[in-house]
């Protein structure tokens, strides 16, 4: 797993398919969802951290983004 593609096919596997139109808050719910299959004992400890990894870099690049503009 190496990018915010990659976590959206994963989740895609187990039916969840997330799209709100708020950037931010896609990457949150996703974030839930990367949890919920963690405590399900479905994702391997280290899936589990490279994606909430690249969830919160993406979520801080947003930010940073939405900084910038004002």
């Amino acid at each position: 797993m190496k990018s915010m593609k990659d976590i959206y096919e994963l989740l895609k596997q187990y039916g969840t398919f997330i799209y709100t139109r708020d950037r931010l808050g896609d990457i949150l719910l996703m974030e839930d969802e990367i949890r919920e299959l963690y405590k399900a004992k479905v994702l391997e400890p280290k899936d589990f951290q490279t994606a909430m990894l690249i969830l919160r870099q993406e979520a801080s690049r947003i930010e940073k983004e939405g900084k910038n503009i004002h």
